[in-house]
């Protein structure tokens, strides 16, 4: 089986030597978005902003991949601050509206960037 490397033309470059996401087969391996707006290259301020561009950059590397949030299968968040808990839940449950996927969410003690919020994902089509 040949992984096919996925690149999304409405998402943010990589920050590093790494692919927004990898296909093997019918499962999409996405690398973390963080909240960086793509047109500018700068990540907004809060918690709230970052998240929902970040939703919109996973958003766009599942749709380069010709998948949506309803192939997302498993998430992993990762939070500067876990007392954004509920700021970020309200923001996450828009995109994930039916059968959200397993998810798991960390406290770290910083991301790339600065970023307060970084999220990503499996799908499987």
């Amino acid at each position: 089986m040949k992984n096919i490397v996925i690149s999304a033309k409405n998402a943010p470059a990589a920050v590093g030597p790494y692919s927004h996401a990898i296909q093997g087969g019918n499962t999409l391996y996405t690398s973390g978005q963080l909240g960086i707006d793509p047109a500018t290259g700068a990540i907004p301020e809060g918690v709230e902003a970052q998240a929902e561009q970040a939703m919109k950059n996973l958003g766009a590397v599942l749709n380069a991949a010709g998948m949506d949030f309803c192939d997302v299968v498993k998430t992993t968040v990762f939070l500067k601050n876990m007392s954004d808990f509920a700021a970020i839940n309200a923001i996450y449950a828009k995109y994930f509206t039916a059968d959200a996927p397993a998810r798991s969410c960390v406290a770290v003690a910083s991301l790339p960037k600065d970023g307060l919020y970084e999220i990503e994902a499996i799908a499987v089509k």
